[in-house]
């Protein structure tokens, strides 16, 4: 697999405290991968290790085939980077802006700047600190994206985003990544949003890689089983290792399998709760599958 981005055992200590534990994943060159965790999992100090704004404790990080530490001027005119906490200049107009960002990209598309422009609805002649959140944070996407960059890297990008313009930033990425061939990397809550963006998901927890696989698999192996079971039946005390949030409610027991082999899956389940009967599986949303994953994490010892 070609890999735009791959990180080796990536490591990343705040005093004795590990942000990220020996992370190792591969981004597929030309996907949009989702970078997914609950909060203080380490995704923002991934990705600023991958950007060289904080520096690796142990292990190592390549973007475009180079280790991060060494990104030049060169690289990093290929590219994009918007983070929810990013400082533009907001005494800048858009339109200023947009000047002053113009001459550090030869690879700068003035059509893909008007055209974002127009979609994005920016006025030109407004101060950026006049501007809301999201007109904001349209601004900063159309100048990562003008000079149409090998890879955009999201971090947060739709925090406190109202869903109108959520909607925008998205379609136009979308529609500029799928004509480009671009990579995306990008790390959000918003998984809805996510799901409709990405073909790549990893999942990571207390800074270690849960699971890093395409989305058509990852929704093709979790299933939610459902099953009417006898009086009296019980949760098993070690249930199988790929069944997650198991839960038993009056008769009504319920599991997600994270390793789906249809019929084989639900035979297992009526050998685990003897009796069960009116067994059914359903497919699982992105979401649902998160937050399987999360109680899991919760409930690890």
């Amino acid at each position: 697999m070609n890999s735009i981005i791959s990180t080796h055992s990536l490591t990343r200590h705040f005093g004795k405290v590990p942000a990220v534990d020996g992370l190792t994943l591969s981004v597929p060159t030309g996907s949009i991968y989702a970078l997914l965790g609950p909060n203080g999992a380490g995704k923002s100090t991934t990705i600023k290790m991958m950007m060289n704004i904080l520096e690796p404790t142990a292990g190592s990080v390549s973007v475009m085939g180079i280790d991060s530490t060494r990104l030049s001027p060169r690289e990093f005119a290929q590219i994009g980077y918007v983070s929810e906490n990013q400082q533009l200049p907001e005494w800048m107009t858009v339109g200023q802006l947009i000047e002053f960002c113009r001459p550090m990209y030869p690879t700068w598309d003035t059509a893909v700047c008007a055209k974002l422009l127009k979609e994005f609805a920016l006025p030109l002649d407004r101060k950026l600190k006049h501007l809301s959140r999201g007109m904001k944070m349209k601004a900063a996407l159309l100048t990562s994206l003008a000079y149409r960059p090998r890879l955009l890297v999201l971090d947060e990008p739709f925090t406190g985003l109202d869903p109108l313009v959520r909607d925008e930033v998205i379609r136009g990425m979308l529609e500029l990544t799928a004509q480009e061939n671009w990579s995306v990397f990008i790390s959000s809550h918003d998984i809805d949003e996510v799901e409709r963006l990405a073909d790549w998901i990893g999942v990571i927890d207390a800074g270690k890689v849960q699971l890093s696989e395409s989305a058509s698999r990852l929704r093709a192996r979790f299933r939610r089983l459902d099953c009417i079971v006898p009086l009296g039946v019980r949760l098993p005390e070690t249930p199988p290792k790929s069944w997650l949030v198991p839960a038993l409610s009056g008769r009504g027991a319920s599991i997600v399998e994270s390793d789906y082999q249809p019929g084989a899956s639900e035979v297992r389940l009526a050998e685990v709760f003897a009796g069960a009967r009116e067994i059914s599986s359903a497919e699982m949303s992105l979401r649902e599958i998160f937050l399987a994953l999360a109680r899991s994490f919760q409930a690890k010892p």
